[in-house]
């Protein structure tokens, strides 16, 4: 979501400083001709300052349409009013001329073109975007006494609160341009802002500090964090103190501007001051929350409540009773907001403060979700009861029902709208830890979970609006740029599990879910190949397709959408076996990929290239899961693979599995045991291993060798010899190979 604003955005306060266009008079108008005349025609500075000053004060900048104000510029250029600002604030002012004034000129003329967006992207103008922000960062400047003559004689004139304001005015031009906010960081904005605001300038509180909320809201607030941070801390530290002490009426009021100057979720701000700042901030909200408030009132609270939850969760909330008020609050708020007639569209400010809503409900899932699985933990947040847990899971539920009345009523035409996003997102985090619940609902939800998805997947329109939103959400988990696929990734969970369901399964199979995620996988590594760093959402993806292949082996033999999988399968894996950081996802490939082969029907003529190229990688990959040291000791998991074999070791375990089978259903399949080394490999562990790591392991083992004795004499034959060698390994301990080899 985006930084809680109650201020007015640079655009806005554009408009209303060029009030309405072309609102000279006839007289004003007579005016601005005369003295446009006398610049063309002045022998010395002292015409020319005569006419602009004549100008600034007949014809206010608000009252300036476009041509007025081109003819201004073509007949004073951006060169001269620069140019008396920098005068101004030199040592060497021009005998009988005060500092103050030539500031104010320049200041005002600047103030009035920079209302023309051609003009307020100027490069001259730009150029004296630095000395304005000194000015208002200082407040004052030393300058020559124009009164004494005297070239030793100093002054310090104090900037006047007109002047201030036009300064304010262009650089508000200029941070409303497209490229505006990169252009205001570039020159120092943030430092001398933070100053103007620290040593109580000027205006610096009335638009000093909107303009830096409005820097901070955007896109680039990350990267202004990351390179001002000890500027906005102390901002912070301030504002936060200064709310503290404030009235009520006035602490209500701070609310949405103190939200926008905390650090973006997920970054990591080390500092025993802010955390104090914002335990004591936490100390004010409650009281506030357990007053009685009006929907404009609560609004704000709630959003910054989420945005302190993002930033320290919940351990400095407060006690659990508060926790559970807080979080019945967001959860009131929610379903008022959402559980309206068909057709009312939701106001930017209820949006906003139901976006921080979601936050909150979704961090108060993770707390009781915990609490209920674990009752007996000592978590480090503050432990709810069990009965407390239940009560908050209850009322969550009564939101995200809420959600889903709400998205139900969401048409095609809206799937770019970031509001719908940010409840699409929270609704799948809800769903990745509660699908049992509303279990009509969600099912009669999935046509549009699924569409929305597939919708963004294949960039869809109004991709742009999302992607920025994105970028500058404060209550958000950290990530990346939108790629599209980031709906998919908030959904997998949810598909996963109820993939593994016979009723929601065949809707999504009539949804095509399947050839979602085949895209999915296949988008995704396009990016991935050529780089070694873990995505989690790739491995739900492949477990959900596993569910497919497990419980509905029929539509996997006929369905062209596994066969397009087979061969992303056969292209990605041998890649991956050799990517040590991705063994995770390799794991999930053959697995997925050994259980759709099982399936398949022998070949009728030659083994398709694909094919050989994928079992070849499998067999590489599964042997490298089991190493012996020299002796009969013990096999342990090889040291590749024992970082991860909690995640991997059952997914090895069914590969083996699967590749009995497949050697049961394609006949060349143990030939490729043997050939290969597998076989050769496996048996020499066992052999010289006087245990394996437990004992499903030597089951599965088991299991795959005897699909290859059954299938292959040959292998059969290698496999008797081994028993008969081997001293009294692992391997002769398998009974039921021993029978069926024929080994003594």
């Amino acid at each position: 979501m985006a930084d809680s604003d109650e201020s007015t955005s640079p655009e806005a306060e554009k408009e209303q400083g060029r009030g309405g266009e072309g609102c000279l008079t006839d007289t004003q108008g007579q005016m601005l001709d005369r003295c446009l005349h006398a610049l063309k025609q002045a022998k010395n500075d002292s015409h020319t300052l005569a006419a602009l000053l004549l100008i600034t004060r007949v014809c206010p900048a608000r009252q300036l349409d476009k041509r007025s104000l081109r003819r201004i510029f073509e007949a004073v250029g951006l060169n001269l009013p620069a140019r008396l600002l920098v005068t101004a604030t030199q040592e060497d002012v021009p005998a009988g001329m005060a500092p103050s004034d030539l500031l104010s000129l320049g200041a005002t003329l600047l103030a009035a073109l920079s209302t023309d967006p051609d003009m307020a992207a100027h490069p001259q103008l730009l150029a004296t975007v630095p000395l304005l922000l000194n000015l208002l960062a200082n407040g004052s400047k030393p300058g020559q006494d124009g009164s004494s003559g005297s070239s030793s004689s100093q002054q310090t004139f104090q900037l006047d609160e007109a002047t201030a304001a036009d300064c304010y005015q262009v650089l508000t031009s200029v941070c409303a341009l497209p490229q505006g906010p990169e252009l205001l960081l570039s020159r120092g904005a943030v430092p001398a802002l933070c100053q103007a605001v620290e040593q109580n300038q000027i205006l610096s509180r009335q638009r000093g500090l909107p303009l830096l909320g409005y820097l901070l809201s955007a896109k680039t607030k990350k990267k202004v964090w990351n390179k001002h941070p000890a500027e906005l801390l102390a901002l912070l530290l301030r504002l936060s103190t200064d709310f503290c002490r404030a009235s009520e009426p006035n602490r209500l009021s701070s609310c949405a501007q103190l939200a926008q100057f905390l650090p973006p979720a997920g970054m990591a701000i080390e500092s025993k001051e802010l955390r104090d700042a914002m335990s004591s901030v936490w100390a004010q909200l409650r009281p506030m929350l357990q007053s009685r408030l009006t929907p404009r009132q609560i609004g704000p609270i709630l959003v910054l409540c989420a945005c302190l939850l993002d930033l320290y969760g919940w351990d400095q909330a407060g006690p659990p009773k508060f926790c559970c008020l807080l979080v019945n609050r967001a959860c009131v708020e929610v379903r008022m907001g959402l559980e309206e007639p068909p057709g009312n569209e939701l106001s930017p400010e209820l949006q906003n403060t139901l976006t921080g809503c979601y936050r909150i409900l979704e961090a108060a899932m993770e707390q009781a979700c915990s609490a209920v699985d674990a009752p007996s933990s000592a978590p480090a947040l503050p432990a709810l009861s069990l009965q407390q847990s239940r009560q908050v899971l209850q009322v969550l539920e009564e939101a995200f029902s809420a959600v889903m009345f709400y998205l139900q009523q969401v048409d095609a035409s809206r799937y770019g709208d970031p509001f719908v996003f940010a409840s699409f997102r929270s609704l799948c985090s809800w769903l990745a830890e509660e699908t049992s619940c509303l279990k009509q609902e969600v099912i009669d939800l999935l046509p549009f979970l699924v569409g929305y998805t597939r919708h963004h997947l294949q960039g869809g329109a109004a991709e742009q609006s999302l992607s920025d939103w994105m970028a500058q959400a404060s209550v958000t988990e950290e990530g990346g740029a939108w790629t599209g696929g980031e709906a998919l990734r908030y959904l997998l969970p949810a598909l996963c599990h109820l993939s593994a369901e016979d009723a929601p399964r065949k809707v999504l199979l009539g949804l095509e879910a399947h050839s979602l995620l085949v895209d999915f996988l296949k988008q995704s590594w396009i990016s991935l190949k050529g780089r070694s760093i873990r995505d989690p959402s790739l491995e739900t993806a492949c477990s959900t397709l596993l569910n497919f292949a497990v419980t509905e082996p029929e539509r996997v033999r006929m369905d062209l959408c596994f066969r397009t999988l087979e061969a992303h399968l056969s292209d990605a894996l041998p890649v991956l076996v050799n990517k040590p950081r991705l063994l995770v996802l390799a794991a999930n490939y053959c697995t997925l990929g050994l259980m759709i082969g099982r399936l398949k029907s022998p070949p009728s003529g030659s083994v398709e290239a694909g094919q050989r190229r994928f079992f070849l990688a499998a067999l590489q990959f599964l042997r490298g899961a089991l190493e012996t040291d020299p002796g009969s000791g013990p096999a342990h998991v090889s040291v590749s693979w024992e970082t991860s074999w909690d995640e991997v070791a059952e997914l090895w375990r069914l590969s083996l599995q699967a590749l009995g089978g497949c050697a049961r259903a394609q006949a060349w399949i143990p030939a490729l045991l043997r050939d290969e080394g597998w076989l050769h490999n496996m048996l020499a562990v066992l052999s010289q291993s006087s245990a394996l790591p437990d004992q499903n392991t030597q089951d599965v083992l088991q299991e795959a060798l005897c699909a290859a004795a059954q299938q292959c004499p040959l292998c059969k034959q290698e496999i008797a010899e081994a028993m008969r060698r081997s001293d009294g390994g692992v391997l002769r301990e398998m009974r039921s190979l021993k029978m069926l080899v024929g080994a003594n």
